[in-house]
């Protein structure tokens, strides 16, 4: 991306949240935090200060598969930042003085989250779809976050943090060949190890109930879809699009808008490499929650009814927007291509993914959606009442 003056990289190991143990919820999480605490020749505060001197806006975080670290700078400082992203992958110090710190800065964020009910919803929603150890929150339990050791920390971290299966992803102003170099240098004499596969999805069709003395009602949903890797992916994708994409959106203009059900309603694919499903989400008044659930899936199902080429032309040009608009973004760049050398085993070019979206048409969407009609969903709602759900799911409250 020559006309940038900017170059990111995207590091991505395989030590996410699947790896845990059972009982240790959360480590992941921690090991990711510890790591940034000091690592070759810098001292925690020393390498927060070398982050900055090389104008690094950084960001780190847990998945259910992978660790990720992604930094976005000037480009004349990117060599220097792959050599210090080596380190902090490579010669971490974890400091146990300072593991207390972590944990408590774990349990305040899970805590945050755990008070807010659409996160509570939407996370136990995952469990649901993908099944205990792939639904697992990145966030962790706060008993486990509180069992974790020194001994746990660095057994994680030495069984997990290895150059096997790890990609790295550098785009902007760079020169290809030179950055290899850098990244081989930095990289090239790490340690292999062992790789395990994503065990398989293991969700069902389910609802669940947390009763709740409140003055709203928070409704997630979720049925299977076939994963990003797939190659009728993106006819689900344009469907899902025309659904909830933008304030155009189906499910925006007749859910909200014009009924006036919620305040909120939206859906949207989402992927691991061997599972993926869609996820929704509607917040409304307890009065209205029965008929936004009920108005919500019968304009998912009856997607098909009334398709206009208007609704996908227009997504198509919200698509494209995107595109535009990440080719001003290395950082955007290099988090895509790592998640398509995931997902796909290669990078997708945005000529190729602009091709690929201009060529669908209604009769695609209409395939996808009549060979994989949308059945066995997972519900959860938190309010005062539970709701009545599709005769699919099975009905338990809590």
């Amino acid at each position: 991306m020559p006309w940038l003056r900017t170059a990111a990289l995207s590091l991505n190991l395989h030590a996410g949240v699947h790896r845990e143990p059972t009982h240790l919820g959360g480590l992941s999480g921690m090991v990711c935090e510890m790591i940034q605490r000091g690592a070759g020749q810098y001292s925690s505060r020393d390498l927060v200060a070398a982050q900055d001197n090389l104008g690094i806006d950084r960001n780190s975080g847990v998945s259910t598969a992978f660790v990720s670290f992604g930094a976005a700078m000037p480009s004349e400082s990117l060599q220097a930042a792959i050599s210090l992203y080596a380190d902090i992958a490579r010669n971490p110090h974890l400091p146990q003085d300072q593991l207390d710190d972590a944990r408590m800065m774990a349990v305040q964020e899970l805590r945050a989250m755990e008070d807010e009910p659409t996160h509570r919803v939407m996370r136990r929603l995952r469990e649901l779809h993908y099944g205990e150890r792939l639904g697992r929150s990145n966030y962790g339990t706060e008993t486990g976050i509180q069992d974790i050791t020194q001994e746990d920390i660095r057994d994680f971290y030495q069984t997990n943090y290895h150059a096997t299966g790890g990609i790295l992803s550098i785009a902007g102003k760079v020169d290809a060949a030179q950055a290899i170099d850098w990244a081989e240098a930095a990289f090239g004499d790490w340690r292999t190890g062992k790789l395990e596969d994503l065990p398989s999805p293991t969700g069902a069709a389910k609802y669940e109930h947390f009763e709740s003395a409140s003055s709203q009602t928070h409704i997630g949903f979720a049925f299977d879809a076939v994963p990003y890797s797939h190659p009728e992916y993106f006819k689900l994708r344009a469907g899902m699009g025309i659904l909830s994409d933008g304030m155009s959106s189906r499910l925006f203009d007749r859910v909200r808008e014009k009924r006036g059900l919620c305040y909120t309603v939206t859906a949207s694919c989402h992927s691991l490499k061997n599972g993926g499903g869609v996820f929704g989400y509607a917040g409304t008044t307890p009065e209205r929650a029965q008929e936004t659930l009920d108005v919500t899936i019968h304009e998912i199902e009856s997607l098909l009814d009334d398709l206009e080429s208007s609704e996908l032309e227009r997504w198509k040009v919200r698509i494209e927007s995107g595109l535009i608009m990440e080719q001003e973004s290395s950082a955007s760049r290099a988090s895509s291509m790592a998640s398509d050398f995931y997902q796909l085993g290669r990078p997708m070019t945005t000529a190729e993914l602009e091709t690929l979206i201009e060529s669908l048409t209604l009769d695609d969407i209409r395939d996808y959606w009549s060979a994989n009609p949308p059945k066995d969903y997972r519900i959860v709602t938190l309010g005062p009442n539970p709701l009545t759900i599709p005769e699919s799911s099975e009905s338990t409250a809590v």
